[in-house]
């Protein structure tokens, strides 16, 4: 009996040496797919990452793209502000030079034609004085000295002889209807 406990066989010794490789062969090899598997999951893991911080870059640089097109819109519109002030003052100062060349005609047309009315209303007074009717005469000095029409006639003669101008004339008439 004793010799049936004998230490196993040296042909058995290489056998299970072989085993005992084959699992810690397989052990490493498990071992090896667990760290490449590891190594893929966070390899996977940084390129996302990386992905993620290109898009946003990518991002960041649209942002400053559009910002810097504001920039130059805003830019290009401050630009086209200026020179619409610009064109608006040249426009208002060219109303402004319409408008007294418009107020200068306006007065000079009234003066033209209170001076009409006033030398209507002279040959009317001359005609009445010539004629003898100097009550009427008289009514009507007094009617044209109320409108204010005796300042816009003529002061000078446009006939060229000797005569006195339409004021002149008023004045003589007035003096000798004695006013």
């Amino acid at each position: 009996m004793n010799e049936e406990k004998k230490p196993s066989s040296p042909a058995q010794s290489p056998a299970s040496a072989t085993r005992y490789l084959v699992i810690l062969f397989l052990a490493a090899f498990c071992l090896l797919l667990v760290t490449f598997a590891m190594e893929r999951r966070q390899h996977q893991v940084l390129q996302e990452q990386s992905q993620e911080q290109i898009q946003d870059l990518q991002q960041n640089i649209s942002a400053v793209q559009s910002l810097q097109n504001l920039y130059d819109e805003n830019a290009a519109l401050k630009e086209q502000l200026h020179q619409m002030e610009l064109d608006m003052a040249q426009l208002n100062s060219t109303i402004l030079d319409k408008e007294n060349q418009l107020s200068v005609t306006s007065q000079q047309a009234e003066k033209q034609e209170k001076a009409l009315l006033a030398m209507d209303w002279f040959w009317q007074i001359d005609e009445a004085y010539v004629r003898g009717r100097y009550t009427v005469c008289k009514q009507l000095i007094d009617r044209m000295c109320e409108l204010g029409l005796e300042s816009y006639l003529p002061l000078e003669s446009t006939t060229n002889t000797d005569r006195f101008s339409p004021s002149h004339r008023l004045e003589e008439i007035r003096e000798k209807l004695e006013y």
